[in-house]
């Protein structure tokens, strides 16, 4: 529910602040005093594109605040709610509301707001889009659009859980088919991409090579290059450690390492001092240190081969390699990934004429499941046309149109040459299955007796189209709780009419207002009437500004007696308002 509404420098209204309450709100106010700025404001807090021609003359920018209050909403749970506010980072009041911001700039881009937080302005369609319900003008115009006149069908029927499994087997149905088409039309070059990719995997497999094997190979070649190095080094060094086969002493006289150390730990520990001693220890660790250096010496000197071969074998190794990443890919972990990847491109190359024919059963089979889908949503459809259709014609007869006939025709869409999304049903026909089915919904109507029904768009005028809206709109809300606690906002859906025919809109609105909350902006003091608030837009008298006063009992007579004379206040025009006021309440309270 909308609680309150704040708005800076949009249009003729210059500051000025609304407070909304549960049940019916009325707008009011001379015509040029800026009461649809309301309703612009309410089209920017829904997220619609932001006209930078609507900043009041002067200002830099104009601001619009909503506080939304969201408890008790049947259709948008609560859950729902917080996990959209915490995908936005926003934050709620400390009363549990929900501030929702637009800025719009003379001369730069909009910005939009939600719990405080900067957000991009679908995201306040997101936020709104489940609390509010714009009615204005363009609103009945686009009315007439078949796939709007579908949606309200659906609405009414509710089959959300059948479109949804429609759509989600024809877009499995389509899926297959575009791959069987595909495969069929590039049958020979996905065979020659085939070939190409089982030759590769054929030298691949034939190599057959290692993860890292490539620098493995680098670092042998080059220990194996440097072969005779290596060996001396190491011979030496195990000399130098352990002495030779025959325990000689070296050239210069001198003993090995290890014999050298055996003896001076042999003189340290002779003795009796501890001193001498511990470091006598200390020697036998370092002698058994050089003793196991001397033995893995002797080891690597074992392990190294004597002649070319070895390095013969590596180098041609290294080459094979070399072979396939001059093919595939830099190095060998990414030869092996490329044909990890390729095998599982092979597996989906397969252009035999029995994965053809398995593919195609598959379309087959999917394309039942979408005939299915198809046929139990449209008998839905179908089924509830006429109830809405009998609905919508009794609301009709009840706001001055006795003798309109309203129809709802649903009849299957065929399907045109070469059409992609061509669909048989068992029936035999051939339909197009479209994202939202196979059914073209179209409404017609006779506003009076002895008229031949036409299509909506042709047959109904201004004020009798802001009827059938309405009509409907109680009809969808009476049939469905999923909307209750939501907002309604009608922006002049009087316009058209008046006499007996706005009492009985002023009459649905309230009736309306029973499970949501209603806003509208209306001329019409018949509808005025029927208000449980009654808000006016009025001049400041500062720089032709307007501003939002919320009207007391006496003000409201005043205001319906100014609506009903046109020129001024006068004793009648006061007498037949307080005569409207009264009959308003009296039929609100019969009919509750």
């Amino acid at each position: 529910m909308l609680t309150e509404i704040r708005i800076e420098s949009l249009g003729a209204i210059s500051a000025a602040t609304a407070e909304f309450d549960r049940g019916l709100t009325v707008l009011t106010g001379e015509t040029g005093t800026g009461k649809t700025m309301v309703v612009t404001g309410l089209h920017l807090l829904g997220g619609a594109r932001a006209d930078a021609n609507r900043v009041r003359s002067g200002a830099a920018r104009a601001v619009v605040e909503g506080r939304f209050c969201t408890a008790d909403l049947a259709g948008v749970s609560a859950a729902q709610i917080d996990e959209l506010l915490e995908a936005a980072g926003a934050d709620r009041d400390e009363d549990g509301s929900v501030i929702a911001a637009r800025s719009v700039s003379r001369d730069g881009p909009s910005r939009a707001y939600l719990g405080g937080r900067g957000v991009p302005a679908k995201s306040l369609t997101g936020f709104t889009g489940g609390l509010l319900t714009l009615h204005g003008q363009n609103d009945q115009l686009r009315l007439m659009r078949p796939e709007e006149q579908r949606a309200a069908l659906d609405r009414y029927a509710a089959v959300a859980a059948r479109l949804d499994r429609y759509r989600a087997a024809r877009e499995a149905w389509q899926v297959a088919r575009r791959e069987l088409l595909d495969r069929r039309d590039r049958t020979r070059e996905l065979a020659q991409e085939a070939d190409r990719l089982a030759f590769a995997l054929r030298e691949i497999d034939a190599v057959d090579p290692r993860p890292g094997e490539d620098d493995a190979l680098t670092n042998e070649i080059r220990r194996l290059s440097e072969l005779d190095a290596l060996r001396a080094a190491a011979a030496g060094a195990r000399a130098a450690l352990a002495g030779d086969d025959d325990a000689l002493a070296t050239s210069d006289g001198s003993t090995s390492a290890t014999d050298r150390l055996g003896q001076a730990k042999a003189a340290l520990t002779a003795t009796d001092d501890t001193a001498l001693q511990a470091l006598g220890e200390q020697l036998g660790e370092a002698l058994t240190v050089v003793g196991d250096v001397a033995r893995e010496l002797g080891g690597y000197l074992d392990d190294l081969p004597t002649g070319a071969d070895a390095l013969d074998a590596k180098l041609a190794r290294q080459s094979e390699l070399r072979t396939l990443t001059r093919k595939y890919a830099a190095d060998i972990d990414g030869v092996l990934s490329w044909a990890a990847q390729s095998r599982e491109r092979l597996g989906q190359l397969d252009v035999s004429e029995e994965a053809l024919t398995g593919l195609a059963r598959r379309v087959d089979e999917l394309s039942e499941q979408v005939a299915k889908a198809a046929a139990d949503l449209s008998a839905a459809r179908m089924k509830a046309a006429a109830g809405l259709a009998k609905a919508v014609s009794a609301e009709l007869s009840g706001l001055a149109m006795a003798d309109a006939e309203f129809t709802v025709d649903v009849t299957n869409s065929p399907a045109a040459d070469d059409d992609p999304a061509a669909l048989r049903l068992p029936s035999g026909q051939t339909v197009h299955a479209g994202a939202d089915g196979i059914d073209d919904v179209e409404f017609g109507l006779a506003a009076h007796r002895g008229m031949t029904v036409l299509p909506l768009a042709k047959s109904a005028s201004g004020g009798e189209l802001s009827r059938v809206m309405l009509a409907l709109e109680v009809v969808l809300a009476t049939s469905s709780r999923q909307s209750a606690g939501t907002t309604m906002v009608f922006d002049e859906v009087d316009a058209g009419v008046g006499g007996r025919a706005a009492v009985q809109i002023g009459r649905r609105l309230a009736r309306l207002a029973g499970t949501h909350q209603v806003i509208v902006v209306t001329h019409l003091p018949q509808v005025a009437a029927y208000a449980d608030v009654h808000l006016m837009v009025e001049p400041t008298g500062r720089d032709g500004a307007s501003a939002v006063r919320r009207l007391d009992d006496d003000d409201r007579v005043a205001e319906l007696a100014r609506m009903l004379a046109g020129l001024g206040e006068t004793d009648t025009a006061r007498a037949h308002a307080r005569e409207l006021l009264d009959a308003a309440r009296d039929d609100r309270l019969s009919s509750s």
